[in-house]
C-alpha cells in the first residue's frame, strides 16, 4: 500500500473530468495519482446523470474505501479463506479458487488494488485502510492508469474495433468489464440472452459460463460464474470468452487470472453483504495491469453491485433492491414510455455506431421521444435510507443485528411506496421467485 499520508486539497479546485458519477482530479503531487470525488448524481441505462439522492456522495465514498479496506487486508483474505473451507458442502471448483496461489498471495499481503485513502477534504489527510475521519468524505485517493480506447475501423456497413493498441501495455486499464454473478435476477442480461437462444445454443452458452443448470431467476449458483462485456466502445457488447481474451492481448494462464481475481474479489465482497442480512447476486470488476501484476481498479459501491433483501410481505417472499437496480425498477414501471425510448435507441445505436445518448437527446428536442422523469421524491428518501444504514453499519454506529433491522424496514416502506403510488403488481411480477 502506498504510504501517502496527506495531499494539498489546492488541487482540487478544477475538475480534469466530469463523470456521471464522480469527478476526477489529476495530482501533480504526488504525481502519478488521482482523487475521485463522488457526486451524489446517479446514472441508469447508461443514460447519464438523471437524479441525485441526497448524501449518496459520502455514502458510498465510504462503502468504496471499507470495500477496498477489505480487500487489501490479508487478515481478512485468512479469515474468509478459512470460513468458506470449514463450510459443509462446498462446492469443490470453490475450493480450487480459494486454495490457489493467487489466494495464499493474498492472505499473505492483501490483494493489490489501486485505492489508497479516504481523504478528508479539508485537511487533505488520507484515512487508509479501516480507518475513517470523523466527518466523513465523498473524496478517494487511488493510482491513476492509462486509458486507452479502441479504433474504430469500418468495413463497408459493419462497425468493428481494434483493440492491438492495449497489446502489453503495462500501467493501463484492461478494457474489460468483468462481471462475477452468484445467481441471476430477471433483469440480468445473460438470462435475457438465454431464454432467447434455441436449445443447442443454450448448452455451448451454459458451458463457456462453466454451469450445467438452466438458468433460472433468482436462482443461486454452486460457484459464482464470470462474463465479459466492452468497456470503451459506445455501446457495451457482450463477448465469448475468445473475445475477452483476444482483447487483453493475454497469454492463456494470465487471462485466467483475470477470471480468477474476479471471483475471489467477489466473494470477499459477498461475506461483507452477508454480515447485514444482503445478498451478492452480480458485481462489476475493472482490472490494470501494473509492473505485470493485476490491480483492483475503479468505483465499487452500491452502483457497481446488485444486492437485495429478502422481505415477507402480503404473504410473499420479495427480494427489495439495495443498489441501483430500485431506480431501473422505478423508471421500468413508473414511466414506461421513457423506458421504451431508452430501449429504442439503444437499437438503433447499434447499427449506425453512434452512442445512442445521441439519438435519444436529438428526439427529445424534436419531441420523438418524451422528457427525462422527475423522480418522486418519497422513492429517492427510501434509498437515501438505504445506503446511509450501510454506513451506519461501516463505521461502527449500529451494530449487525440493528442493521439487518433497519434493512428489513427500509425493504417493506419501499414495497409499501408501490402499493400506496401504484406498480406493487408488477414490482411483484420482478421480485417474487
Amino acid at each position: 500500500m502506498d504510504n501517502i499520508t496527506t495531499i494539498n486539497t489546492s488541487q482540487l479546485k478544477k475538475t480534469d473530468y466530469n463523470g456521471s458519477v464522480q469527478n476526477l482530479y489529476f495530482l501533480k503531487e504526488p504525481d502519478g495519482y488521482m482523487v475521485c470525488e463522488t457526486t451524489s448524481g446517479g446514472s441508469v441505462f447508461d443514460v447519464g446523470t438523471i437524479f441525485s439522492i441526497e448524501g449518496s456522495d459520502i455514502s458510498r465514498a465510504a462503502i468504496r474505501h471499507k470495500i477496498y479496506s477489505l480487500l487489501s487486508d490479508p487478515v481478512q483474505w485468512k479469515a474468509l479463506c478459512s470460513e468458506l473451507s470449514n463450510k459443509p458442502n462446498t462446492d469443490k471448483i470453490l475450493l480450487e479458487y480459494i486454495n490457489s496461489n493467487l489466494a495464499k498471495r493474498f492472505q499473505s499481503e492483501g490483494a493489490k488494488t489501486h485505492h489508497i485513502g479516504l481523504v478528508d477534504e479539508y485537511s487533505g489527510v488520507v484515512y487508509q485502510r479501516g480507518q475513517f475521519p470523523e466527518k466523513l468524505s465523498k473524496y478517494v485517493l487511488v493510482k491513476r492508469y492509462n486509458v486507452i480506447k479502441p479504433r474504430l475501423v469500418k468495413y463497408m456497413s459493419n462497425n468493428l474495433w481494434d483493440y492491438s493498441e492495449y497489446f502489453n501495455k503495462d500501467g493501463s486499464l484492461i478494457p474489460l468489464e468483468n462481471i462475477v454473478r452468484f445467481g441471476l435476477t430477471p433483469s440480468s442480461s445473460v438470462l435475457k440472452k438465454y431464454l432467447k437462444m434455441r436449445d443447442k445454443e443454450k448448452s455451448t452458452f451454459l458451458l463457456e459460463l462453466g454451469l450445467s443448470k438452466e438458468l433460472t431467476a433468482w436462482e443461486r449458483f454452486n460457484v459464482p460464474t464470470v462474463d465479459f462485456t466492452t468497456k470503451y466502445e459506445p455501446e457495451d457488447r457482450n463477448l465469448s470468452l475468445q473475445e475477452a481474451l483476444y482483447i487483453t492481448g493475454f497469454k492463456g494462464e494470465q487471462f485466467f487470472n483475470i477470471m480468477n481475481m474476479a471471483i475471489l474479489g467477489s466473494l470477499m465482497v459477498s461475506r461483507f453483504f452477508e454480515e447485514i442480512g444482503l445478498f451478492l447476486w452480480d458485481i462489476k470488476w475493472e482490472l490494470a495491469i501494473d509492473n505485470g501484476e493485476l490491480v483492483f481498479v475503479d468505483t465499487i459501491d452500491t452502483d457497481s453491485v446488485r444486492v437485495t433483501t429478502q422481505i415477507e410481505y402480503k404473504g410473499s417472499q420479495y427480494h427489495v433492491h439495495f443498489n441501483k437496480q430500485s431506480m431501473r425498477d422505478y423508471y421500468a414501471i413508473k414511466h414506461p414510455d421513457w423506458y421504451k425510448a431508452v430501449n429504442d435507441t439503444k437499437a438503433k445505436a447499434k447499427d449506425i455506431g453512434v452512442s445512442f445518448t445521441e439519438i435519444l437527446k436529438d428526439g427529445q428536442i424534436k419531441g420523438i421521444y418524451p422528457a427525462t422523469p422527475v423522480v418522486d421524491k418519497g422513492f429517492l428518501e427510501i434509498q437515501k435510507a438505504k445506503q446511509e444504514t450501510i454506513v451506519s453499519y461501516i463505521v461502527g454506529r449500529i451494530s449487525g443485528e440493528q442493521t439487518r433491522e433497519k434493512i428489513n424496514k427500509i425493504g417493506l416502506e419501499e414495497l409499501e411506496y408501490y402499493q400506496r403510488t401504484g406498480g406493487l403488481d408488477k414490482i411483484s411480477a420482478l421480485n417474487i421467485r
